[in-house]
């Protein structure tokens, strides 16, 4: 882990083409802006691991009961797959000023504020 000190205003460049911005320093958290080109995700860590661990818990709980059951709706055999479609890796992001208010009093770099 790379450990730096900044001050309000000082930027720090990650790769070639994103910029995290100090912008806020108060009593013991930070406001920080990200700059990042839209197909870089950008995410807070805990939200991340709480929506995976969420995502566990439902996956472990299907049960072969449940299964049946949307056999029954959807006609008793599981279909072909079809050609996959490419879709977007990440939902479609408005561009966002730098400056944010954000619920928690600080954030780490390298996650989205919002």
């Amino acid at each position: 882990m790379l450990v730096l000190s900044r001050k309000v205003g000082e930027q720090l460049l990650i790769g070639d083409d994103v910029v995290v911005t100090v912008l806020e320093v108060r009593g013991d958290g930070i406001k920080i802006g990200i700059d990042a080109p839209r197909d870089v995700k950008v995410q807070r860590r805990e939200v991340f691991l709480a929506v995976s661990e969420t995502n566990l818990e439902a996956a472990r709980a299907a049960s072969p009961e449940a299964e049946d059951a949307l056999k029954a709706i959807f006609g008793g055999t599981p279909q072909a797959p079809q050609s996959p479609v490419e879709e977007p890796s990440s939902p479609v992001q408005e561009p966002q000023s730098p400056v944010q208010d954000s619920p928690g009093p600080a954030t780490e770099a390298g996650e989205n504020p919002s």
